[in-house]
């Protein structure tokens, strides 16, 4: 199984797979578990009722040996939701956050989808694994179901993400040079 392809077709299916599916599979991604992932991921998106573009058929195949892909419906990437900036305040979970994210990324964003909050973390690598690290650090801080967007440092952000960046509050982005993570309040 392909971890990365697997995490990119997570992140390509924020908002249309149910949060409580989302964090999941993607914690269980970051703990190893790629091949349960791949098995599941094909019923996830039945049971949902969720098609897949072209380019999501071809990363849940690498994804998975399930004979269910080719029953995967087929779809287009829906318009994406609005959000809404983080509070200018952040709270100890993100203060958390921008400790695990120094060193590890690029910026940290806060940001809101309704009352769900959504981190969104660009410029990572291994970002399946800080994902799984951050939905954990989350639900420690009351998160039933964290969102938590991580994206790798070669991958142009979809749809949803770009919203998700445009729509939310700069946390933290790393400095220029190394030296002490810089909040960027």
């Amino acid at each position: 199984m392909d971890t990365a392809a697997a995490h990119e077709l997570l992140l390509r299916l924020a908002g249309r797979l149910p949060d409580d599916v989302s964090w999941r599979l993607r914690d269980w991604l970051a703990a190893g578990a790629a091949g349960p992932v791949g098995s599941l991921l094909p019923r996830a998106l039945l049971r949902n009722r969720i098609g897949v573009t072209d380019h999501e058929r071809e990363l849940l195949a690498a994804t998975s040996l399930s004979r269910l892909v080719d029953a995967v419906l087929p779809g287009v990437e829906p318009p994406a939701p609005s959000f809404a900036a983080g509070p200018e305040i952040p709270d100890l979970a993100v203060l958390t956050a921008m400790a695990v994210v120094a060193g590890r990324a690029e910026e940290l964003r806060d940001a809101r989808r309704g009352t769900q909050r959504v981190l969104v973390v660009t410029g990572a690598d291994r970002a399946w694994e800080l994902t799984g690290t951050l939905q954990r650090l989350l639900r420690v801080h009351g998160d039933r179901t964290p969102c938590v967007e991580v994206l790798p440092t070669d991958l142009e952000p979809p749809a949803y993400h770009q919203a998700a960046i445009v729509g939310s509050r700069p946390v933290w982005t790393a400095p220029a040079r190394s030296g002490v993570p810089v909040p960027t309040n």
